[in-house]
């Protein structure tokens, strides 16, 4: 019988840490490939734009040590909006901000505080865009990769194998806005000519949770 959320070891402040180091190690690996996915559709940034970020946000978290996991995504948050070009700055540090502000002051947190935290995220990136899933954007692999945690969680599996869930349907859902037309952000200017081609910001979504998939895999 898989175990339950609360009865494995909580989300503190070091589980936050590995996901950052795991999250900036994929944005580095694949900057190449965010980038060639925003040429046609963006302004040809969004890779140099999110490891500058994340790279930041890295080192800010080195230096000043936050001790819950609250603060380590706020701080996270705060840097990538200060750090990050473009709309992908403000979107992906509410995201951080959000969730880290959700989480409150506690030292550590359940999976499904977790989950409720990563909601709330999800939800202002949907109020500051004024996006919804089929807009092609990174709500198409944020809200799927969301419904799947919750939906592990709630069927009583525990976080490492929920997460696991999260992230294939991140990477499925960021697949599915190629043959979408975008209607929110740089892409939809472009009207049918963004057809075919792959979001960049929903695919950088698919690696941020993914990050967190490893992160909980590997402290299993």
């Amino acid at each position: 019988m898989n175990a339950t959320p609360d009865s494995e070891a909580p989300v503190d402040a070091a589980f936050v840490r590995r996901w950052l180091a795991a999250a900036t190690d994929a944005v580095e690996r694949d900057a190449a490939h965010l980038t060639e996915l925003d040429s046609p559709i963006g302004d040809a940034d969004h890779g140099t734009n999110m490891r500058r970020g994340f790279l930041a946000a890295r080192t800010a978290v080195e230096q000043e040590q936050p001790q819950t996991p609250g603060a380590v995504l706020v701080l996270v948050g705060r840097t990538l909006i200060s750090t990050v070009g473009g709309a992908s700055g403000p979107l992906y540090g509410t995201l951080m901000r959000r969730a880290g502000k959700e989480l409150g002051e506690e030292q550590a947190v359940p999976a499904d505080r977790l989950r409720d935290a990563l909601r709330a995220g999800v939800d202002g990136v949907a109020q500051l865009g004024g996006a919804a899933p089929g807009d092609k954007t990174m709500l198409d692999a944020l809200v799927p990769a969301l419904e799947a945690l919750s939906g592990a969680l709630d069927g009583g599996e525990d976080l490492a194998r929920a997460l696991a869930a999260a992230a294939a349907a991140a990477r499925e859902g960021a697949q599915a806005t190629t043959p979408l037309r975008a209607r929110k952000g740089r892409a939809s200017y472009l009207g049918e000519r963004s057809i075919g081609h792959q979001d960049p910001g929903a695919t950088s979504s698919a690696l941020l949770v993914a990050a967190f998939a490893d992160t909980a895999r590997e402290g299993a």
